[in-house]
Formats: C-alpha cells, structure tokens, sequence
C-alpha cells in the first residue's frame, strides 16, 4: 500500500468513525432530535426532501461559483497590478487589507438596499469575500521573481510584459491555485451567508426557514449538503492544481522516494 492510499484509508476511517461516534452518543445519551439529531435521521431527511433541496442545491451553486469567477478575476487583476508596481502595492495595499477586516455581513445589507434580495447579493457577496487571498497571493507569487533574473532579462532585452508572461506568472501559479483552494470555501461562506438574510432560494434559505419551523435535521441536512459541494470543488482545484503545478513539487516528490 502507497502512502497516498495510506492516507486516503486513515482520512476515510477518520470520517466515518466520527459518524459513528455521533451515531452512537446521541443513542447512549438520548439527546433530543431538537438538539442534535442522529447521522441516520439527518441521511434519512436527505433522502426523502432530496426533490424539494436540488433547486436550492443548484441555486447556491451558481451563485458560489458565479461569484467565484468574477472574484477570480478581479483579484488576479488587482494582484497582478499590486505585484508588479511598488507604487501600486503601498497605496492600494492598506486600502484592500482594511476592506478585507469589514466583517461580509456588514455588506448584505448595502447590497440588498442597491439591488434587491435575490441572486444578485449572494453572487456580489460570494465575489467580495474571495477577492482579498487571491490578490495577496497573487502579488506573492510576483514578488518571488528575483530582482537579478529581471535584470538579466531586461539586458537580453525582455519587456516588462515578457518577463511577467513568461516568468512572473509561471512563478505565481503555485500561490494561485493555493488561494483558489482557499477561496472558493470562502465563496460558499459567502453565499449562503447571503442566501439566509436575503434570498428565496438556495440552501442557506432553507436552513433558516428549517431553523424557525424547528426542523434541525433539515438544518444539519444543509450542512451535509454545504460540506460536500465544498469538499467537491475543493478537490476539483488539487487535481488542476497537480496538473497544472507540478514542475513546483516534482523535487519534493523525488526526494520522497
């Protein structure tokens, strides 16, 4: 067995015998349903409400991963701008550091009040939350090309343009891909934070229409729902990642075996 399937089997294992021991600790001592239901009931709930959750599923989907793409890029644009100028780096970079601290909630509000409950303020939210890791990893990933390469290069006569195309982004992929990771988690926190205060549709609606009606297998329901896409796309991001970045830990890899 490889230590990849290794890992795998422990992570497996892990996971359902947390399952198991929920399982089993409600059982024992007889929570309420009212305040933590059992796996087996939450599983059941799934089951059978699965036709009345898929809109809402597909709902909060689009909008994580509408918004994660316009968050996407905006922020490789403003990263690659913060990156490569140090004027663009000390004015801009408080600017996005202080935006960054504003708690996302404060921000529902403003985006309901300009434009309506709906879609719209789920995906802006989804967008906002996302933009600050890829940004500052971005401008990471550029600050590591070495002064004394782009030097040499401006000698051969390499532009400016160039040497971030064929230098400065390749650089920059590994720090991208780990924000993208990143991100995309934050698009769903974004989302659904959303979806709760000012929306219809999507999951976060439903677990706050489940709340007050008392429903919580429902609720963890969603949040089974929550963890798996998030988990899913996640995953979605290493295998492009491994494909895509590969030349950065193909070392680390050799040197393992």
């Amino acid at each position: 067995m490889t230590d990849s399937q290794r890992i795998r089997l422990l992570s497996s294992s892990l996971i359902i015998g947390f399952f198991l021991m929920w399982e089993v600790l409600c059982i024992v001592l007889n929570v309420s349903d009212l305040v933590l239901p059992r796996p087996s009931e939450i599983l059941v709930t799934m089951w059978t409400r699965f036709p009345v959750l898929w809109p809402h599923i597909l709902q909060t989907l689009y909008s994580t991963l509408f918004g994660f793409s316009l968050g996407v890029i905006i922020g490789v644009t403003l990263g690659v701008i913060v990156g490569t100028s140090k004027i663009a780096y000390a004015v801009a970079y408080p600017l996005l550091v202080g935006f960054s601290s504003i708690p996302k909630v404060a921000v529902v509000p403003i985006f309901v009040l300009w434009f309506g409950s709906g879609t719209t303020p789920a995906v802006l939210t989804a967008m906002v939350i996302c933009v600050f890791p890829i940004v500052v990893n971005i401008a990471t990933g550029l600050a590591t090309t070495e002064p004394e390469l782009e030097d040499v290069l401006k000698t051969l006569g390499a532009s400016k343009t160039e040497i971030l195309w064929n230098v400065g982004l390749p650089r920059a992929m590994p720090y991208f891909f780990a924000s993208l990771k990143v991100a995309i988690t934050l698009s769903f926190v974004g989302a659904v934070l959303s979806e709760t205060v000012a929306s219809n549709m999507g999951i976060g609606n439903v677990m706050m229409t489940a709340s007050s009606n008392f429903q919580v297998s429902l609720v963890f329901a969603g949040l089974i729902i929550l963890a798996l896409m998030g988990v899913a796309l996640y995953a979605v991001f290493s295998i492009l990642e491994r494909r895509v970045t590969g030349w950065a830990t193909r070392g680390n890899d050799i040197a393992i075996t």
